[in-house]
């Protein structure tokens, strides 16, 4: 998007549109690992949101943050599909969330157009 944007790039060429995906801020899980690292003994932890969001929902808030129709731009290509596609991935992180108090602060539509991707102060 950001390559088209700077009219870099014509199209951008996507798969499955209708899988749904675990989509985070990077700064949540930046905090989850640091929480992690502070812990006594190490463990395995799940990190994600818990909520699912179609491929197509992410494509279209990633280009309207731009000011563009995800429809002028993207194309569908089937040397994208995965060949044992998993429909929904969703992360269950209840151990994080009991274990460490970890919470991810941003959802989806969390971040605001106009602060870089940094998420809430």
């Amino acid at each position: 998007m950001a390559r088209i944007k700077l009219r870099l790039q014509d199209k951008l060429y996507l798969g499955n549109l209708d899988a749904r995906r675990d989509w985070g801020f990077a700064g949540d899980y930046v905090k989850a690992m640091w929480t992690m690292l502070q812990q006594d003994t190490p463990d395995d932890y799940v990190i994600g949101t818990g909520e699912a969001h179609s491929v197509r929902e992410f494509t279209e808030a990633a280009f309207a943050h731009a000011g563009l129709d995800w429809r002028d731009y993207v194309l569908i290509d089937s040397q994208y599909f995965r060949p044992s596609e998993v429909f929904d991935l969703r992360a269950d992180c209840l151990k994080a969330r009991r274990a460490l108090g970890w919470e991810p602060a941003v959802g989806f539509r969390g971040t605001r157009a106009d602060d870089g991707g940094r998420g809430p102060r």
